[in-house]
């Protein structure tokens, strides 16, 4: 009797503790749940930043591994720039050519201007032998009426005076000419100046391709992949570094309509990690995909439009990423909660263990 009533008392123990473990896997599974809970199966992701060359080139060195963390504006790797240097020494040279241009320009205007000023001067000159050259002979027209000259010397003061005019018709034709040179030379001024900030261009064009050369990390995160090894040869935007970015992580899980029409952004959420089931991460809801994502061919009854699947992303902190960088892993599989109403509780389970 004693027997039986052990093996009685055994049965139940053991009927207890099955209870208990199928209580709390069901509870984790997302069944027996309190109505205000919702669960769905997902992974952990982060943002994937592709470290890429800008142009194309040789790959020199690549600085870091896989796995390494680094930091914003970090050295990842250096592209070959021998070409892109004597790219920019050429151009320096244009630019000292063209700069060399710009003083001969405007020697050279200074040099006409000058000439431009002896024209004007000789004009000065040629009108005073035309006043002389006329006055004679208006003097030698009034003499020859009182026979005191000769019609030869009126003759040749005639001739004086249209040689005046001539001369002064000419200088006054090299004031043109000089004008013309100056703007001429002018015109070379600014040709030579543009010639100048073409070259500056260029330089400052090669000075950014140079820099483009040192790929750094856009913001913190973590290596993932070497895509590219040094001395490989890489088009323009060819891929050299995959890297993550720890402080926008989540996970992505899939909602019954019933249950994404309940949510709202910014709703508290908790992720379950099958690796280290005996944590759980705060997270908030940050998106709601507003197509579903798994649609049957025809949609006709309620229990069809119940059916169609819509996919949360559930971020976690970035403060508390920021607190365990080194602990951060993507690609983990886990439980995502959402707490449909702010202001239900929740479970023991899920509050217990919550990670800080």
């Amino acid at each position: 009797m004693a027997m039986r009533q052990g093996g009685l008392l055994a049965a139940v123990v053991i009927v207890a503790v099955a209870g208990g473990a199928y209580y709390g896997w069901k509870t984790y599974a997302g069944d027996g749940l309190p109505d205000n809970i919702a669960s769905g199966n997902g992974r952990i992701e982060a943002v994937e930043i592709d470290i890429a060359a800008k142009g194309g080139g040789r790959v020199k060195e690549i600085l870091v591994g896989e796995g390494d963390f680094v930091t914003a504006g970090q050295t990842l790797a250096q592209m070959d720039t021998d070409q892109l240097q004597a790219g920019l020494r050429q151009a320096e040279a244009e630019r000292r050519r063209a700069e060399i241009g710009v003083e001969t320009a405007r020697s050279l205007v200074a040099q006409r201007e000058a000439e431009r000023a002896a024209a004007v001067a000789t004009v000065d000159q040629r009108e005073a032998q035309l006043d002389a050259a006329s006055i004679k002979l208006a003097r030698a027209e009034r003499l020859i009426q009182s026979n005191t000259t000769s019609q030869q010397a009126v003759d040749d003061d005639r001739a004086n005076v249209a040689s005046a005019k001539a001369a002064l018709a000419a200088a006054k034709a090299q004031v043109a000419a000089s004008d013309a040179a100056i703007s001429a030379a002018k015109a070379q001024i600014v040709n030579a100046e543009a010639a100048v900030d073409v070259a500056a261009a260029v330089i400052e064009k090669v000075g950014a391709d140079i820099a483009d050369s040192v790929l750094r990390a856009p913001r913190d995160g973590r290596v993932q992949y070497r895509v590219a090894q040094p001395g490989e040869v890489l088009a323009a935007g060819g891929r050299v570094l995959n890297m993550v970015d720890l402080a926008d992580v989540y996970m992505s899980f899939f909602l019954p309509t019933a249950e994404v029409g309940r949510i709202a952004l910014e709703s508290e959420a908790r992720i379950v990690l099958d690796a280290v089931p005996n944590y759980t991460i705060p997270a908030r809801v940050s998106f709601v995909a507003d197509v579903a994502q798994f649609t049957p061919k025809t949609v006709e009854t309620d229990e069809e439009r119940q059916k169609l699947m819509f996919r949360v992303k559930a971020t976690i902190p970035k403060e508390l990423l920021k607190k365990y960088i080194h602990q951060v892993k993507t690609g983990l599989p886990g439980v995502a909660y959402v707490n449909l109403d702010p202001k239900a509780p929740w479970p023991e389970a899920l509050t217990s263990t919550l990670v800080k």
